[in-house]
C-alpha cells in the first residue's frame, strides 16, 4: 500500500510541470504587423523545443527572453520562407550565448523542388554557402556549437525523444512542399502542430488523438481557390480533425489578410462540428497546457 502511494506522488510530481505554448509568429508571408510562422515551447519557464523559424521570430523569441542555450531542438515544418528565413539569424546570435550543446535541426526530405534540410544548411553555412563566413557551425570544432541536420522521410509516425518531451513527427501532402506535422508530449500534455497541409494523405489524423491542444494553420477561407486548397486545409478539415481527434483547445494560426474577413464564417463553420474551445493566435499569446 505504501508503495502505491509513493507511485503515485512520484507520478504526480513528474506531471507537475508548468507547460506553456507560445506563439511567437501567427501570420504568413506577408507584411502585415505579424512575424512569420514560429512556436516556442516552455516547460517549467524555460524554452526548450523551437517549432518554424519564420519572419519576425527571431525578435519575438528576443522579446520572451527565451534563451538559445536551454532550447533542445529545432523543427522546421518546412523550407518556405515565411517558416523557415530566421534560421541563419539565430545560429548567428548562438556566437554571442553561452551555449556550446549540438542542436539538432529536424526537417523534411528534399526533392526537385526543395533542398533536404543538409542541403539547406550547406547552402547557408557550407563551404560555398551564403554564409560561408559561419561554416564552422556544421562541425564540432564551432566556435559556438553545431547544428545538426535530421531528415524525416518516411510514410510512418516517426519519434523522437529528447530530456523533457518526445516528438511524433510525419510527413503531410502541401503540394510540391515536402512539409512535417508534428506531435508534441511533455508527461501527460500534447501538442499538436499541423504545419502547412491540405491533409490529403490524412495523416494528421494520425497524431491528433486526445491532444490538448491543436495548433491549425487557418492560411484560407472555406471558399478559397483551387490551388489554394491544394496546399491547405479549409475550416471544414479543421473541425474535422479536431472532432475526431477529440482535441481539447483549437487554436487557429497562420492568420492571413485573406482569411482575417472570414474569420467569423470560418468559427460558425468549425463550431458546427467542433464543440471545444477555438481561439484565434495572437504574436507573443502564451497558452498553459
Amino acid at each position: 500500500m505504501k508503495y502505491l502511494f509513493f507511485l503515485f506522488i512520484a507520478s504526480s510530481i513528474l506531471y507537475a510541470q508548468k507547460i506553456e505554448l507560445e506563439i511567437l509568429g501567427s501570420g504568413g508571408p506577408e507584411i502585415d504587423g505579424r512575424a512569420s510562422s514560429s512556436y516556442l515551447l516552455w516547460i517549467d519557464n524555460k524554452a526548450r523545443l523551437l517549432i518554424d523559424m519564420g519572419s519576425g521570430s527571431m525578435l519575438r523569441f528576443e522579446q520572451s527572453n527565451a534563451k538559445l542555450e536551454s532550447l533542445q531542438a529545432v523543427v522546421l515544418t518546412h523550407l518556405h520562407i515565411d517558416h523557415s528565413v530566421d534560421l541563419p539569424s539565430f545560429i548567428k546570435a548562438g556566437y554571442f550565448s553561452q551555449r556550446v550543446n549540438a542542436l539538432d535541426i529536424i526537417a523534411p526530405f528534399g526533392n526537385e523542388y526543395f533542398p533536404s534540410i543538409d542541403a539547406y544548411l550547406q547552402n547557408l553555412f557550407g563551404a560555398n554557402g551564403a554564409y560561408r563566413y559561419m561554416q564552422d557551425v556544421l562541425t564540432p570544432q564551432s566556435d559556438s556549437f553545431q547544428i545538426l541536420p535530421v531528415t524525416i522521410h518516411s510514410k510512418n509516425i516517426i519519434k523522437k525523444y529528447y530530456k523533457d518531451f518526445s516528438l511524433e513527427l510525419i510527413n503531410v501532402y502541401h503540394g510540391t512542399v515536402p512539409a512535417l506535422a508534428v506531435r508534441i508530449t511533455i508527461g501527460d500534455k500534447s501538442i499538436l502542430i499541423s504545419g502547412d497541409t491540405n491533409n490529403k494523405n490524412a495523416n494528421l489524423e494520425k497524431i491528433a488523438k486526445n491532444v490538448d491542444l491543436f495548433i491549425a494553420h487557418h492560411a484560407i477561407a472555406q471558399h478559397a481557390g483551387k490551388y489554394a486548397k491544394r496546399l491547405h486545409i479549409t475550416p471544414k478539415q479543421i473541425a474535422h480533425i479536431a472532432h475526431v481527434g477529440n482535441v481539447k483547445k483549437l487554436v487557429l494560426s497562420h492568420r492571413m489578410k485573406r482569411t482575417r474577413t472570414k474569420e467569423e464564417e470560418s468559427l460558425k463553420i468549425i463550431s458546427k462540428k467542433y464543440k471545444g474551445i477555438i481561439i484565434f493566435a495572437e504574436d507573443s499569446m502564451k497558452i498553459e497546457l
